[in-house]
């Protein structure tokens, strides 16, 4: 990684992108690869894309999701204490004494997640953390000066928690799941840029909005795009950690490369394609199993109108949905260029159909 690539990396991630909030992250994401695109286009709901090619009739998409989980103010009481609802899969139970920033018109006010000391607690009668009695303290006294902050019912609300490095292999984090899946996109535009490398199809970088609520940006995108091949990237359990169930998890770790996905949303002839690719260019990979749905913006794409094909690569990630999530360095360098030789082996016009 670059000095560039790091600074876009550092800026991005440690950008707050709420779902529903996603427009100042957006922003750094696209000045990031305007540089590399021929055009790009943006919904009103805030979906990003980067387009090469504009003209082509064959359209693929890369795929990833800007937004991060988040809360929402709910109730204010009287003394100035706040009580929240979750915006997107946020954790109740990792929210005690955890910093956050509360983001209003006015620009962010500090506040952390209280919680009462463990003196005062009866160890036979504790009451977990829940969406019942976590509360935000941002040292107000009162409602009225909880107001005059700016800070009102709706307002959203972000853990702070930066990027850092840790042990020189890992990053660590909130919200790598899933801005990671957008600095891979970025840095595969780039290097197809830098590389001087032609694609003889159109091709559409996409940072959907709203994954966290039930995939909602890549729904809208991919009806408007209307793409031939699409292959999305989102972050996956690393199961390895104390507490995983691998018979239940799979078998996956962080550093072992990059995840395909195997399951009903995901195209066999294009997944297919991406593990011949691997194979022939010795990029370690690992698989993963899944049911009924990817869980991914992948579904949303597989399944729109009449259907496109698709595929899922995947980034193991450790700690999902905490302010400590955690992936492997050479993880994401494997899914950078995982993406950008599948890209490099597509054809327009390939016909994925099982049945001809």
């Amino acid at each position: 990684m670059d000095k560039q690539s790091k600074k876009f990396l550092y800026e991005y991630l440690n950008n707050a992108s709420p779902t529903g909030f996603e427009s100042s992250g957006q922003q750094i994401w696209l000045d990031y690869i305007k540089p590399y695109i021929s055009d790009y286009m943006i919904d009103v709901y805030g979906t990003a894309v980067g387009i090469i090619n504009p003209k082509a009739s064959y359209k693929v998409v890369i795929e990833a999701h800007a937004d991060e989980i988040s809360w929402f103010v709910n109730y204010i009481t009287d003394d100035g204490y706040i009580y929240v609802r979750r915006n997107g899969g946020s954790d109740h139970q990792i929210a005690p004494s955890m910093r956050v920033n509360i983001h209003t018109e006015k620009g962010i006010v500090k506040g952390v997640f209280g919680w009462p000391a463990i003196h005062v607690r009866d160890a036979g009668k504790e009451e977990a953390p829940s969406l019942k009695n976590i509360f935000i303290d941002c040292g107000a006294a009162n409602k009225k000066e909880v107001e005059s902050m700016g800070i009102h019912v709706g307002t959203v609300i972000t853990f702070e928690a930066d990027l850092m490095e840790m042990n020189k292999n890992y990053l660590v984090g909130r919200a790598l799941d899933n801005r990671m899946g957008g600095f891979m996109i970025a840095e595969v535009t780039r290097r197809l840029n830098e590389n001087k490398k032609k694609l003889p199809f159109g091709l559409y970088v996409v940072n959907s909005v709203q994954e966290e609520i039930g995939l909602r940006g890549a729904e809208m995108i991919s009806r408007r795009i209307k793409p031939d091949l699409a292959i999305c990237t989102d972050v996956t359990h690393d199961t390895q950690s104390p507490m995983y169930n691998k018979k239940e998890s799979g078998n996956l770790k962080c550093g072992l490369g990059p995840v395909v996905c195997i399951g009903p949303a995901v195209q066999n002839n294009v997944l297919k394609v991406i593990t011949q690719t691997a194979e022939k260019k010795k990029i370690a990979f690992q698989r993963q199993a899944v049911s009924r749905s990817t869980g991914t913006d992948t579904d949303s794409f597989a399944y729109s109108a009449e259907g496109v094909a698709s595929a899922l690569i995947s980034l193991p990630l450790k700690y999902m949905h905490t302010t400590v999530e955690t992936v492997h360095k050479d993880d994401v360098e494997g899914v950078i260029n995982l993406i950008y030789e599948v890209l490099l082996q597509l054809k327009p016009g390939h016909d994925y159909r099982y049945i001809k």
